[in-house]
């Protein structure tokens, strides 16, 4: 475990009571407060397709910066220096040769593992994290389909993918529920969600959370899941993830889909190096589905993260 930097003046943030108390019963309060008042740690993923791990990380380490391996991502460093924080102004950022990706972020397309030649569709794809990390994973090869519903979210979903110098992404600009009749190899559907396993990159966060948001998010969330499996090829499987760690927004999404299709199935993953913590199969009264056992949940104690939640999905016969 970290030594934790806390986040300046973090005693004088508070909690709502509401959000306290939910928390106390899902998770160890005092571990979760302490990490999401904390400092978050730099981290890069070098992009394979431009350069190799060990020529670029050479290179940034020549220039005094100190690179720790990501345990479950080979290609993800933390990275920090002594005197400096600006991991973007580095030559290697510029021409593309890393991309800046928080190690939690990098979970659902190892979990996805987008092979090349694989035609994949990444449903909510800006500003292009995951979108360049499958691309890079796929050598270059196949199709990404990186979709976002926002023309201002494009812009940085753009300028990311040009950077990042890959030819096997196409951008569409729409809402994720208008896909109709595709049949995809495999979908990333990382929604919009409350972030509420972001606190320690967005204290906003604190302020916005109530019940009824979550309860909205969950039901734009389930619409999102729905249509993905619904333009799955049979035999192809999909990725539903958020960085968030509310049971409605993620159990009770998968929960939904499970009983919406006879022909979805749980696909149990572990990563080698990545510390879990077990899913919530109960929560306001509603006990979901057995199989959402098999799901990963990641609280910002667990890795000294951001908080996440994964879930891997095949579409049988």
């Amino acid at each position: 475990m970290s030594i934790l930097e806390p986040i300046t003046n973090a005693e004088t943030i508070s909690f709502k009571p509401k959000f306290q108390e939910r928390y106390e019963k899902l998770t160890d309060w005092e571990a979760f407060k302490c990490y999401s008042l904390a400092f978050l740690r730099r981290c890069i993923r070098i992009n394979t397709v431009l350069s190799t791990v060990k020529e670029t990380k050479a290179s940034i380490e020549a220039k005094g910066w100190n690179l720790t391996p990501v345990p479950w991502n080979k290609n993800g460093f933390w990275i920090d220096h002594p005197d400096r924080r600006d991991v973007g102004n580095l030559l290697e950022h510029k021409t593309g040769k890393i991309y800046v990706q928080e190690a939690a972020s990098m979970i659902p397309p190892l979990i996805l593992n987008p092979q090349p030649g694989d035609i994949v569709l990444d449903m909510c794809a800006a500003p292009g994290s995951k979108t360049t990390q499958m691309a890079a994973m796929m050598e270059n090869e196949g199709l990404v389909v990186a979709n976002d519903y926002k023309g201002q979210r494009l812009q940085s979903l753009g300028i990311n993918l040009q950077r990042s110098g890959f030819t096997n992404i196409m951008v569409t600009l729409m809402d994720g529920n208008r896909f109709h009749g595709f049949e995809f190899d495999k979908i990333l559907a990382d929604v919009p969600c409350s972030g509420t396993g972001t606190i320690r990159k967005s204290l906003k966060t604190i302020n916005i959370w109530n019940p009824n948001m979550i309860t909205k998010l969950a039901k734009a969330q389930k619409k999102l899941a729905v249509n993905a499996f619904n333009n799955l090829k049979v035999g192809g499987e999909m990725v539903y993830s958020t960085c968030s760690v509310e049971p409605e927004e993620n159990e009770g999404v998968v929960n939904h889909l499970l009983n919406e299709f006879e022909n979805a199935e749980i696909v149990q993953v572990k990563l080698p190096g990545l510390k879990t913590s077990k899913p919530i199969m109960e929560f306001l009264g509603v006990k979901y589905h057995k199989d959402v056992a098999k799901t990963i949940r990641i609280w910002p104690q667990d890795n000294d993260t951001e908080g996440f939640y994964v879930a891997k999905i095949r579409k049988n016969s």
